[in-house]
């Protein structure tokens, strides 16, 4: 085992011993601690995201701007990205405790700030986008909702913190089902909001219920070591430090890089499914027909919770990547919403596995004194790739595919059996989307960085004592 592995959870080479323990039945209870930071996360992250719908929704309904509504929707995921590698470093340099409610902090202040604007500003001058006024009002709720989006770091490393070796893939598991519970809260409850009691009570639910999961994480108690104080000169955001760790365990890199991919790619589905949606039902029955695709994220999430990952997550990693991009090349080879429906429910269903188990490999290779500034690395390399495709989707299909396979040489040669128009231009490009996945998952499996990687003990301890 690598000293990076050795040295992955609190208590040192003891601790870190026990990483190969199995779990009999997958069902010992987690610890009350950690359940109860669930719970606070699950109220913030509600809170957060549920703010950052309205504003959008109400946005788009004042003003039917979708410029506006796109730079603030691409604005969360940038910032989210951009300010992972800052807060990392904070998490390393504090008490995790400490972490917490400073990310409730901003919020609380943030969102405050956001709603004495909206009450002080009267609705012309409030939106116009020229204004200065619109663009704080976004500001200042951008901050609080990505404040509660960088409790996700500090999770991650309180999963190492509170949680066996053992039992860590299934901690990740009930993270990733508090994430699909806080997605499907919110996508429901911030239209019905908007529609009917409109933005004002938003902020107001909002900054209540911020102010309630900040006096819930006040009472909370852990124990905790001293953290790792900075060296004179250190910078504030400490990208070096992630990097080391990262390079010090063989074939990590490769996982990283791998998932900043699969994001990248997985970009045509942020910019393209609605659009493919609505072309074959109407938009009552998507909003409808989504809401109970969205259930399959949790499903995944509770049964990652329940059995765990098994003892090679890495393996486990590779193969079910390579099972969602090749549903995402079938799925659209008819205009059939059936297929659709249950190619969605098994992408869905299987992402909480995916990253749990990325999540459980970073917890054993990378030493806790770095997994803040490395899981804050990884969300900058990540997330920054899944907008930048957004952005791109969109424009391409319009210009290159939709006529390709309307009227052009691609509706002349694949037409008679794939089917032409616009929507056959849309699923093209989740075809040749899921190929590429297929191709680069594939690479990636027989690379020497999976050998190397799985060999270090640090993602399959397992397949070390088997020689393979």
């Amino acid at each position: 085992m690598s000293e990076a592995t050795a040295t992955g959870a609190p208590g040192g080479d003891a601790a870190a011993a026990t990483d190969t323990d199995t779990h009999p039945g997958g069902a010992r209870p987690m610890p009350p601690i950690f359940r109860q930071l669930l719970v606070n996360t699950l109220a913030a992250g509600v809170t957060g995201t549920f703010l950052w719908f309205a504003l959008t929704f109400w946005v788009y309904l004042e003003t039917r701007s979708v410029v506006a509504t796109g730079v603030i929707g691409g604005a969360f995921s940038i910032a989210t990205a951009v300010l992972g590698p800052f807060f990392g470093t904070f998490v390393d340099r504090h008490r995790k405790h400490t972490a917490l409610v400073a990310t409730n902090v901003v919020s609380v202040v943030c969102f405050a700030l956001a709603a004495a604007i909206y009450a002080a500003v009267d609705d012309d001058a409030l939106l116009r986008l020229s204004g200065p006024w619109f663009w704080l009002l976004v500001g200042t709720t951008l901050l609080g909702s990505v404040a509660v989006g960088m409790r996700g770091i500090v999770l991650s490393t309180c999963v190492t913190l509170l949680v066996p070796p053992a039992d860590r893939d299934r901690a990740n598991g009930m993270v990733g089902t508090v994430t699909g519970v806080s997605f499907a809260i919110t996508s429901v409850f911030s239209g019905l909001v908007i529609g009917g009691l409109g933005m004002g009570w938003a902020f107001a639910l909002s900054l209540a219920l911020t102010v309630a999961a900040l006096a819930h994480v006040l009472t909370l108690r852990f124990g905790e070591p001293e953290p790792e104080p900075p060296d004179e000169g250190d910078p504030v955001v400490d990208v070096r430090a992630a990097i080391d760790a990262i390079r010090a365990v063989p074939g990590l890199a490769m996982l990283i890089l791998l998932a900043a991919f699969n994001n990248l790619l997985g970009g045509v589905f942020m910019a393209l499914m609605d659009a493919y949606g609505l072309n074959l039902v109407s938009v009552e029955a998507w909003g409808l027909l989504w809401g109970l695709i969205s259930l399959a994220f949790i499903a995944g999430g509770l049964a990652v919770a329940r059995f765990g990952l098994g003892p090679r997550p890495l393996r486990l990693l590779l193969g079910l990547n390579l099972v969602n991009w090749t549903v995402c090349s079938v799925f659209a080879l008819r205009s059939s919403i059936w297929m659709l429906t249950v190619g969605m429910i098994v992408w869905l269903a299987l992402m909480p596995a995916i990253e749990a188990a990325e999540q459980t490999i970073l917890q054993r290779a990378i030493p806790y004194e770095r997994q803040g500034r490395v899981f804050g690395f990884a969300q900058l390399v990540e997330n920054a790739a899944s907008p930048f495709t957004a952005f791109l989707m969109a424009p391409l299909a319009e210009a290159v595919f939709i006529p390709l396979m309307t009227d052009g040489r691609g509706a002349d040669l694949i037409g008679g059996w794939f089917g032409t128009g616009a929507d056959r231009g849309l699923a093209l490009m989740f075809t040749i989307a899921g190929l590429i996945g297929v191709t680069v998952t594939g690479l990636a499996w027989s690379s020497r960085s999976y050998r190397r990687l799985a060999a270090s003990g640090a993602a399959d301890p397992d397949a070390v004592r088997a020689g393979t």
